[in-house]
């Protein structure tokens, strides 16, 4: 229940809720108040001073706005409503005293700083800076750290705002970074001098408000006045993470996020925000055929009379990839099923059932997770498949939540109850679900790592009577961004991947590289980098990859988004709908289409559900048939978190920090 309390800011009255803080409710003024330390998403650590404001008939001093609430402030003489004030002359010379502390051991980096055009601390500086400084002491120096290959350390800059510290303390969950020393001898530091061991440090570079942290990736290549920038959506996991693409000419320079409560807040993972070197590199930018074994260049029209030539008179199998958006998936899917071939989307075997969107999303929106409390992870890892949902359960177990897992043992950055490792556990838990000393969870989260062996649609039976029976949510982990719009799309073929293969004469591999085809029929391979695919493709068709294509992508929620063309593909590489729309003419029978609108009026038609952009949408239950599952244990389905897709493993940034977690791993082992 609300404790709404009116207030005055700067002559402007207004009703706000009493547990808000002074920066709250002049945000929701629409007044701006500056900040170093604050950041709504972190702790109040009120050590920068530089949102002083006035209370009129408080202390005839300044008050720190972001840890003073409303409901702190005392009326006036006869009641009248508590006055705030952000401009007057006492705070107008509190801010720039703050300023001119913090500028005495400021070094003048502006001009080589990475930061510059985008540093808090100049944006501040121009508005409450002085021309002059009254100290003339030496400038205190301190020494850098290493916190590894992704955040390059400037600590001369820092000014102790201790963002990074809280992030990696709060959110992260890793405890390398801390504060030590008083005064002038206080700086940030890292345990031991360790390097950082998260998969979401990338954010602590956002935080930084000076240039203490910048990119050791993007350091020194681009101003922020040289950049394109493109909103769009992120396909390095299934959670669909709001991105903005910033470009340099063709080449893109860097990801950073974007903020969207219902998806990722504004967190982004460190595969997301640094895989962007990936696409530079083992691109397909010309067609190829295989001749005598070896693959040779082609133009164009030779790679699809070849491939049309291959497709006709026999069976055409379709698989589509992790990395496909949802009009290039529906494309293949009218191609290839007009001539009798199948097309199948769930390549690592998960047993997901078409048609049943309750089943192959589930009923709960990732926001869920905010208000669950109890939370039961089935054959996950979340801190390698999607580590900012993960963050969300941290923040949910930091609020009180119960975890509990059913799966491998991993270090998920927050405590939780093992109830098992395998499907007895699981089976055992739907029997006795809703029995006094069985937890009951308001929120299931079910891996690909449960649903991926022969007996995957059992196991999702058992799920969804515990579900049931504890009248709670179902939320379905994908690791692929694909998955869910594929199977929206009806990408799909009764007995999987080998009913899809069986007696086909060609393969059409649309961005397909995490499955295996067997020897035998003619594979025609579509994507965007030099991957599995390709080695094993007779023809290759190069294709664009996610920033260079407009595309759908529906994340794991359910939720459909779009993504944005930030570049253009390299060489003669073509956008994937425009590929297919031109190999079925080929064929000698066109798909209806002549552009992306009228495939996606079509898309559209035919599964109504891609329309709702940004919305998640409500799906019916239909709960699987309870079967008996078989044995063992689950086996989580990343094992590699930082090579789990073609545009990774062609990073070099990924392929550092593959060697560094395996090092890190082995040592933990050698250890114990």
């Amino acid at each position: 229940m609300s404790d709404l309390r009116t207030i005055i800011i700067d002559g402007q009255e207004i009703a706000v809720d009493g547990a808000m803080t002074l920066i709250q409710a002049c945000e929701q003024a629409g007044i701006e108040v500056p900040r170093f330390c604050y950041h709504e998403r972190l702790s109040i650590a009120g050590n920068c001073r530089m949102c002083l404001v006035e209370v009129v008939g408080g202390p005839m001093k300044p008050a720190a706005s972001c840890a003073m609430q409303v409901r702190d402030l005392r009326p006036g003489p006869e009641g009248q409503p508590p006055q705030v004030r952000t401009t007057s002359p006492m705070v107008r010379a509190a801010r720039e005293g703050v300023m001119e502390f913090l500028l005495i051991n400021h070094p003048l980096d502006c001009p080589i700083c990475d930061q510059g055009g985008e540093c808090d601390l100049q944006d501040q500086a121009m508005a409450y800076g002085v021309d002059f400084s009254r100290f003339r002491e030496p400038k205190r120096a301190v020494d850098d750290l290493d916190l590894g290959p992704l955040v390059e350390t400037h600590m001369t800059r820092c000014i102790s705002c201790t963002r990074c510290v809280r992030f990696t303390t709060e959110v992260a969950g890793i405890s390398q970074m801390g504060q030590t020393g008083r005064g002038e001898d206080a700086e940030i530091t890292s345990y031991l001098g360790e390097t950082l061991g998260s998969n979401i440090q990338g954010n602590i570079i956002d935080l930084c408000p000076v240039g203490a942290l910048t990119s050791k990736p993007y350091a020194f290549t681009a101003r922020p006045w040289e950049l394109t920038k493109t909103e769009s959506v992120d396909v390095m996991d299934a959670l669909g993470s709001n991105i903005r693409v910033d470009c340099k000419g063709r080449e893109v320079m860097r990801f950073l996020p974007r903020n969207n409560d219902g998806v990722n807040e504004e967190w982004i993972s460190d595969k997301t925000r640094f895989v962007w070197d990936g696409l530079r590199r083992q691109r397909l930018d010309r067609p190829y055929v295989r001749e005598n074994g070896r693959l040779r260049p082609a133009e164009w029209a030779e790679a699809l009379a070849r491939a049309a030539e291959a497709m006709k008179g026999g069976k055409v199998a379709g698989l589509v990839g992790d990395l496909v958006p949802v009009e290039a998936a529906f494309a293949l899917k009218q191609m290839i099923e007009r001539d009798g071939g199948s097309v199948e989307c769930r390549v690592d075997g998960a047993k997901l059932p078409a048609g049943n969107r309750s089943a192959y999303v589930g009923t709960a929106a990732v926001e869920d997770i905010d208000s669950a409390r109890s939370i039961l992870l089935v054959g996950t890892n979340p801190r390698d498949e999607a580590p900012v949902l993960n963050a969300r359960i941290r923040k949910a177990w930091l609020s009180g939540a119960n975890v509990f897992l059913v799966g491998e043992a991993v270090d998920l950055t927050y405590g939780f109850t093992q109830l098992g490792d395998g499907r007895d556990s699981l089976v055992r838990l739907a029997d006795e679900a809703g029995s006094s000393g069985c937890p009951a969870p308001d929120l299931v989260i079910v891996g690909q790592g449960a649903l991926i062996e022969n007996d995957g649609e059992a196991v999702l039976g058992q799920i969804m009577k515990i579900v049931e029976q504890a009248s709670a949510r179902l939320l379905v982990l994908h690791t692929a961004a694909a998955r869910v719009g594929a199977l929206d799309a009806g990408c799909v073929t009764e007995g999987g991947v080998a009913a899809a293969l069986d007696g086909a004469k060609a393969v059409y591999c649309l961005g397909a590289d995490e499955t295996e085809v067997p020897d035998g029929p003619t594979v025609i391979y579509q994507g965007s980098h030099g991957d599995r695919g390709a080695h094993r493709a007779d023809i290759i068709l190069p294709a664009a990859a996610y920033t260079e294509e407009n595309g759908l992508f529906v994340n794991t929620e359910g939720r459909p988004q779009l993504a944005l063309r930030a570049s253009h593909p390299p060489g003669e590489a073509k956008e994937n709908w425009a590929i297919l729309r031109a190999v079925s003419a080929a064929l000698g029978e066109a798909l209806p289409y002549d552009t992306l609108a009228q495939l996606r009026q079509t898309l559209m038609a035919e599964v109504p559900v891609v329309a709702a952009i940004d919305e998640v949408p409500v799906n019916e239950w239909r709960p699987v048939p309870p079967e008996q599952p078989g044995s063992g244990e689950f086996r989580n389905a990343v094992r590699d978190f930082y090579l789990s897709n073609p545009i990774a493993r062609a990073s070099a940034v990924m392929a550092d920090l593959s060697a560094r977690a395996r090092a890190r791993a082995e040592f933990r082992d050698a250890a114990e």
